[in-house]
């Protein structure tokens, strides 16, 4: 750390460790949120089994919290970018606390539907301060840092899925939902201390073909005037839902197969299908979001997009003919999360690239709300499923994820580069003609 002359504190020079720091604070809050969306399915059966509330009503609560996660963050980045990250997400911590808290109370849909909307809140303000947190500090990185970051999210809960699955078994979801949710949200509130943003402009290290960025960072209103946004917000939306939908239904989806118990044997090691796919999931989901922000920083965002997109489409497809075999089901919905996950880096760095680094909180939050669209889909599927079994819903999937990849390259790389170029011209137009005219008037 370095002072300015003001007295303020400013963050240190680019070449100090201090910026993976940061990083690496950001990571471990994200994994503390995981669980509140990825462990969500343990609960499902269990708290079916003690109030019979219906699974469709059970994961409205779902769909609840996913809606407010996302929707709010636009809101909560407002908040980052007038008081700082720390408040944002210490008051994160305390949500997601008392989400869970109440879930271990809760006796009627109605309280359950509030803890959801608590626990949304809590994770938005966490999960969208630290994204932007890190694609304001890697500028030059923004795939891997926003993937690194995003991995917590999505790896968070490898680590504790067995423990909660057997503190579920052991001594009721209740104890489960009260244990867990007072530790996350203590580590989270304990770390926000730490956490603050870049005090100085980090310029990208060199400019890249397959790379375009914007030198101008435009403003939320502006961002939601250009078409480009709102084509990313369709594809997000596209690939999303099957991403979410899977999350959400895995446990149903292995309950109805009959092979959610079956022991599985894979790499030395056997588990039930269900618990081996949950934790190869989370571990494949969050590797996957650095690894393909990585790949975006080298070969281009909307060519790594098609990749994933591609391959996703390919693993729904096998889980349809084949997820009644349970190593298949193991290994394609391992497959399926590692190119999923990867939308929670490829759609921030994308959005950094082509809006700029200023407004990048509030207007990845923006683009993050197709999340919550997305997640209005997944009741649906219970519906599907039930009039005409899962494979149907499967097929939907593999139809937005394969059209999501053609997009990519079709559509949103195109409009994207004419929009980052034209608008570069225009700059350079205007700031000729102001200097002309300045010129001419001496």
């Amino acid at each position: 750390m370095i002072s300015s002359t003001d007295g303020a504190v400013t963050a240190a020079p680019l070449r100090t460790g201090f910026r993976w720091l940061q990083l690496g604070m950001g990571i471990v809050c994200m994994a503390m949120i995981a669980n509140l969306q990825y462990g969500w399915t343990l609960f499902v059966d269990p708290i079916d089994a003690a109030h019979h509330w219906g699974r469709a009503a059970i994961q409205l609560a779902f769909t609840i919290f996913v809606v407010t996660e996302t929707w709010l963050v636009p809101v909560e980045a407002w908040f980052v970018d007038k008081y700082g990250p720390r408040i944002v997400i210490m008051f994160g911590g305390v949500m997601i606390a008392l989400s869970w808290i109440l879930n271990s109370y809760a006796d009627s849909l109605t309280l359950l539907y509030a803890a959801a909307i608590i626990g949304g809140i809590g994770a938005g303000a966490v999960y969208g301060t630290c994204v932007g947190n890190a694609l304001k500090w890697f500028p030059d990185r923004r795939g891997l840092a926003a993937g690194a970051t995003a991995a917590g999210f999505g790896a968070g809960a490898a680590l504790t899925i067995v423990p909660i699955a057997q503190m579920i078994a052991a001594s009721g979801y209740q104890h489960a939902f009260f244990t867990f949710g007072i530790g996350q949200g203590l580590i989270v509130f304990v770390l926000a201390f730490f956490i603050q943003p870049p005090r100085l402009s980090i310029p990208p290290k060199k400019k890249q073909l397959n790379l375009p960025q914007t030198k101008i960072d435009f403003t939320p209103p502006q961002v939601l005037r250009t078409p480009i946004f709102w084509v990313m917000y369709l594809v997000f939306v596209m690939v999303a839902s099957g991403g979410l939908m899977t999350a959400a239904q895995i446990a149903p989806i292995a309950h109805d197969f009959k092979i959610a118990n079956t022991p599985v044997t894979l790499a030395g090691f056997q588990m039930a299908a269900l618990t081996f796919a949950i934790s190869l999931d989370r571990i494949f989901d969050g590797f996957g979001r650095p690894f393909f922000g990585f790949v975006s920083d080298t070969i281009g965002r909307e060519h790594t997009m098609f990749i994933a997109f591609g391959t996703a489409a390919l693993m729904l497809l096998t889980l349809s003919a084949y997820g009644h075999i349970p190593l298949v089901f193991v290994l394609a919905t391992a497959v399926y999360f590692g190119v999923f996950g990867e939308i929670y880096s490829l759609f921030p760095a994308t959005c950094g690239d082509t809006f700029g680094s200023k407004f990048a909180t509030t207007n990845n939050g923006m683009l993050y709300t197709a999340k919550g669209t997305a997640s209005l889909l997944v009741p649906l599927a219970s519906v599907i499923s039930a009039a005409y079994g899962w494979k149907a819903v499967f097929v939907v999937a593999v139809a937005l994820n394969a059209t999501a990849a053609l997009m990519a390259l079709f559509v949103i790389k195109p409009l994207r580069r004419s929009f980052i170029l034209g608008n570069e011209a225009e700059s350079t137009e205007a700031a000729i003609a102001k200097t002309t005219a300045k010129t001419e008037t001496a």
